[in-house]
């Protein structure tokens, strides 16, 4: 049975019970199927001969009604978020050759694409969903946009097979989830992780809880958490270095699921996280945009086992269907403990990019199989655990020796206990690459820190420059972002 079965099947079965809880209000699952169908009926009726339809997306129920009624119709979505710059916007559109574009509410003109409105009319309210046939293996469930390296986004098709992979692959992974499960799904429509967070309690009958748009994202997680009990939530590891504050006040007794993925993961932060979570089951899961979500998994069992490099939790072992590797710069695998890219293959990973020449520069043939290159340092150890070590593009050269970022960080949190301390590599004025260090919160003497920082790594390892701002800039996923604060103490 694949996903869109089981949704149909939950229709049937959890007429009743709560589908959605936005913006504090609930959904049943007979709402969601009668505003379902009949957006389904519109789409049908509008653009019949359409693969790709946009979605404007909000936080309500209209726009999860919009995706389902496009999986069920074969067709792909394409999410389109409304505050985007609108060169950016119009790139998208152009690139995934959007000609519709399904909205609740939206005043804001886009390129070439006509609004259709996602309403239901009295007439429609009880009808059916009707499952289209097609090809899994071939056509695209939807197409997501990430940052492109050139300035134009890199739309990333993910098919029905996919998809359909990671919900077996997951259910592989033993989770006891039912319908009286309540998830958290804090991420916006844009970002692979919100597809996590709403299919699987859809495939199961439980109720997914959103977060309010107003007031502090952060504050407003915790709220939703609390509040809803919530049993089962994915989360960027941000989230822990904002609440970390506050974890002595925290305690969620109800979360028997505590997932995070997207960025390291730290092990000081999430031992201190076990105590506010004593009944959860604890993973670091990890996973491209390109592999479906997340496709390795590694379960914390204790602060005692947890396997960690430079303060930073293994990413652990592929889930069913996947296969990692670690190969060096001429795409060769490497034995276990020597550092490479970490490439993946397997049902999950996405026929390619919407542009050939960027799949052509992320995919290579190996021993017949076609891997992605995740741009990742890892190696393997004795046990089979894939432990990260950084990014490629955090790895750098200082007087000829090869640094990863990510180290300096670790010992820098070390030292002055914070988790939001970031290591950039910058060009100085004489052109010279040099390691700056950049410190959240209010301007503070640092020589101490450096000093202490000498007696850990290299001279060639210590930053030239240190800068502080107020707050980290964060991406619309919620982590910390890099380019932006580049630019801010540029």
């Amino acid at each position: 049975m694949n996903f869109l079965n089981k949704i149909t099947s939950v229709f049937n079965t959890y007429a009743e019970r709560n589908a959605f809880c936005i913006q504090n209000k609930f959904y049943s699952y007979t709402d969601l199927l009668a505003l379902t169908a009949s957006i389904q009926t519109t789409i049908n009726s509008r653009c019949p001969g359409e693969q790709n339809i946009g979605i404007v997306i909000k936080d309500d129920i209209e726009t999860y009604a919009s995706i389902l009624a496009i999986f069920f119709s074969g067709k792909t979505y394409i999410p389109i978020h409304p505050t985007y710059p609108p060169e950016r916007t119009d790139q998208i559109i152009e690139q995934a050759g959007i000609k519709f574009l399904l909205s609740k509410t939206d005043d804001t003109s886009y390129l070439g694409a006509t609004l259709i409105a996602t309403g239901y009319s009295s007439d429609q309210k009880n009808s059916d969903i009707a499952l289209a046939s097609f090809p899994f293996e071939k056509t695209n469930a939807y197409i997501l946009f990430t940052s492109g390296s050139t300035g134009v986004p890199k739309g990333v098709p993910i098919t029905y097979h996919n998809l359909d992979s990671f919900v077996t692959a997951f259910s592989a992974l033993a989770y006891e989830i039912d319908c009286n499960d309540r998830f958290l799904q804090m991420f916006e429509l844009t970002f692979d992780l919100s597809v996590m967070s709403y299919l699987i309690p859809l495939c199961h009958g439980a109720c997914v809880y959103t977060i309010p748009d107003s007031g502090m994202k952060f504050t407003n997680i915790y709220n939703v958490l609390s509040t809803h009990k919530i049993t089962f939530a994915l989360m960027v590891p941000s989230v822990l270095a904002n609440l970390r504050p506050y974890f002595e006040e925290i305690d969620l007794p109800d979360m028997r699921y505590s997932l995070f993925c997207g960025e390291a993961l730290y092990k000081d932060v999430v031992v201190e996280w076990l105590r506010c979570v004593p009944n959860a089951v604890v993973e670091n899961v990890y996973g491209p945009t390109e592999a479906t979500i997340f496709c390795l998994t590694y379960k914390i069992e204790d602060a005692a086992t947890i396997i960690e490099y430079n303060g930073i939790v293994t990413i652990g072992t592929p889930m069913q269907g996947m296969e990692a590797i670690v190969v060096d710069d001429a795409h060769q695998e490497l034995p276990d403990g020597e550092k490479g890219e970490l490439c993946l293959y397997g049902n999950q990973l996405t026929p390619g990019y919407l542009n050939a020449e960027k799949t052509k520069d992320a995919f290579f043939e190996l021993n017949g199989k076609r891997y992605y290159r995740t741009g990742d340092i890892t190696f393997r150890n004795e046990d089979g655990n894939f432990i990260y070590c950084g990014r490629v593009d955090h790895q750098v050269k200082i007087q000829g020796f090869r640094i990863e970022l990510s180290e300096i960080e670790f010992h820098l949190r070390a030292i002055t206990g914070s988790s939001n301390v970031v290591a950039l590599a910058v060009n100085a004025p004489n052109g010279m690459m040099q390691i700056t260090a950049v410190f959240e919160g209010e301007e503070s003497d640092t020589e101490p820190t450096l000093e202490a920082l000498k007696t850990k790594v290299p001279p060639y390892m210590i930053p030239a420059a240190v800068h502080f701002v107020a707050t980290f800039p964060l991406n619309t996923s919620g982590k910390t972002d890099r380019k932006a604060l580049q630019k801010m103490i540029a």
